[in-house]
């Protein structure tokens, strides 16, 4: 006679038929719990579509880059787009400086900026070392991306061949990935991050 003990086994075995078995889910909240209340002028997570789920660093936290609203992590966390013809840059004629809204790092120079009619800054050449570029196959389609080259952060694209300057080369960037500093302004310091 077999062991009760392996039948048992047996049983549970055959029973199971290698069915994976979840864990109790947690307890629910207890309704009587308060949970803190959302001021009503404050946006809910979902009026903002793909905003980014990471949190901005504190203000005054040595080390961390500039605070960044839930757009701003948007485009340039989460490599987002805004909409053609609303960024405050597009078209910008001052001279000046454009740097990185998220550690300060120059990128563009006013004279390289060009009017190239897509709905975005455009500019055919970038501070030297400045921006990086990555293959970007997202949507279906074969792009370059261009990425700040201290912090990372999203810029936008490069196209090249388009014939549209000298330099065959334009730059499609985000203006709210960067900041503008009118020529004769001093330009803040980069804020680099130790690794």
């Amino acid at each position: 006679m077999k062991s009760p003990v392996l039948l048992l086994a047996a049983l549970f075995l055959f029973a199971c038929n290698g069915t994976h078995i979840e864990p109790a889910a947690p307890p629910k909240e207890n309704a009587t719990m308060s949970k803190p209340q959302r001021p009503a002028d404050e946006p809910r997570p979902t009026d903002q579509p793909n905003a980014a789920a990471t949190p901005a660093a504190a203000p005054n936290a040595p080390n961390a880059y500039n605070q960044l609203t839930p757009f701003e992590q948007q485009v340039i966390l989460q490599k987002g787009t805004e909409r053609a013809g609303t960024g405050e840059y597009t078209d910008l004629e001052a001279e000046g400086t454009y740097i990185c809204r998220q550690c300060n790092a120059p990128l563009y120079q006013s004279a390289d900026k060009f009017h190239s009619g897509c709905g975005w800054p455009s500019f055919d050449d970038e501070i030297d070392g400045a921006v990086e570029r990555h293959p970007d196959y997202s949507y279906g389609m074969r792009r370059v991306e261009i990425v700040c080259a201290n912090c990372k952060g999203h810029l936008g694209h490069v196209f090249e061949g388009e014939r549209m300057t000298d330099k065959n080369t334009r730059h499609c960037v985000n203006s709210v990935s960067m900041r503008f500093v009118p020529k004769g302004e001093a330009l803040p310091p980069t804020i680099v991050l130790r690794r």
